[in-house]
């Protein structure tokens, strides 16, 4: 056994000295040091070496694989620097600074603006942070309305007040805007709103919406539809087709949810528009009277309609992204693609 070490030693000691690269690095640790190796092939014939005969041979393998390590290491250390130095071509010209880019949902705000403001609509903007009148009351919301429950919506805990709340829809504007604007008025309102829901691949508590207000004498239901037909086939297609269903929202009346043919399947049905060939782009209806009212508009005089809708939601069903949290985990696999 002492001259299987020894001339184990000699084979090594040959193979060390003729490492001259990396790679030859790793073939000596294939060759000897691995558990298949040849220095594990001794440890394992230790067992059979007579009782008496271990300790002395127990001490040469352990010297042995001792020095074998050393000079790997230091083998190892020098040629990983060479190599390191040797893969940098200092010929080659520096890295530019990478592109950043406007993210997707700032994108399609800016084109639904753009939009609106092309079709003579302003911007208006309100606090995310709003009182009950502006959010519920004086948008005809009754006193016991579900939208009031604490599972919709977060409250702000004040000790001056206690009817401070997250707003829940961008329409607080539109009462700050009746309020203050003598008609005719045409505006739209982009911001963040707040719903106290559990976050899903279709819902967060915290998301974007657009909603658009115009008032003036004689407003009438078809002019609701020209507009939304105009804004359809600008941002989506130039033949989008439309459907409206009676609905029910507790500001407009009469109310509706406004369906857009699929621009992807074309109707045929698909993953996006769950096989029903239709869309719900948004929802929209005459401003009820008594909003008109609350804000200080004569309902006699004046008329308006209103419309809303998500934005996450409309670049979702323009991508078929199929959940709304990969939108806001900045993965920049996604945020690439646009």
């Amino acid at each position: 056994m002492l001259d299987k070490i020894s001339s184990l030693r000699i084979t090594i000691d040959a193979d060390l000295a003729g490492i001259n690269s990396r790679d030859g690095v790793e073939s000596f640790r294939l060759t000897h040091l691995v558990r298949k190796g040849t220095l594990q092939a001794l440890v394992d014939a230790l067992r059979d070496v007579p009782k008496e005969e271990k300790p002395l041979v127990g001490k040469a393998l352990n010297d042995l694989r001792k020095h074998t390590d050393a000079e790997f290491e230091r083998l190892s250390e020098q040629y990983a620097s060479v190599a390191d130095v040797k893969s940098i071509d200092v010929t080659l010209p520096p890295r530019g600074p990478l592109p950043g880019s406007i993210h997707p949902i700032t994108q399609t705000l800016e084109r639904i603006v753009d939009i609106f403001r092309s079709m003579g609509f302003s911007v208006a903007e309100g606090p995310d942070v709003e009182d009950d009148a502006h959010n519920f009351g004086k948008l005809n919301f009754a006193v016991d309305h579900p939208a009031r429950d604490m599972q919709d919506t977060f409250f702000v805990d004040s000790k001056e007040r206690n009817d401070l709340l997250l707003r829940t829809h961008t329409s607080s504007v539109q009462v700050r805007l009746m309020q203050s604007t003598k008609p005719p008025i045409r505006s739209i309102m982009p911001g963040r709103v707040y719903r106290n829901e559990a976050v899903s691949a279709r819902a967060l508590a915290e998301f974007h919406q657009v909603e658009g207000l115009y008032i003036d004498k004689g407003v009438s239901m078809a002019d609701l539809k020209g507009t939304i037909l105009a804004f359809a086939q600008a941002f989506y297609a130039a033949d989008a087709e439309l459907r409206f269903r009676t609905s029910y929202f507790p500001f407009t009346e009469p109310s509706a949810e406004v369906d857009m043919r699929c621009f992807l399947c074309k109707g045929a049905g698909c993953r996006v528009c769950k096989h029903t060939g239709w869309l719900e782009i948004l929802g929209c209806g005459m401003v009820h009277p008594k909003v008109l009212e609350n804000c200080g508009i004569d309902p006699e005089v004046y008329s308006g309609f209103a419309f809303g809708f998500g934005v996450e939601r409309v670049l979702m069903m323009l991508t078929g992204i199929d959940d709304i949290r990969k939108l806001y985990d900045n993965d920049l696999r996604v945020l690439r693609q646009f």
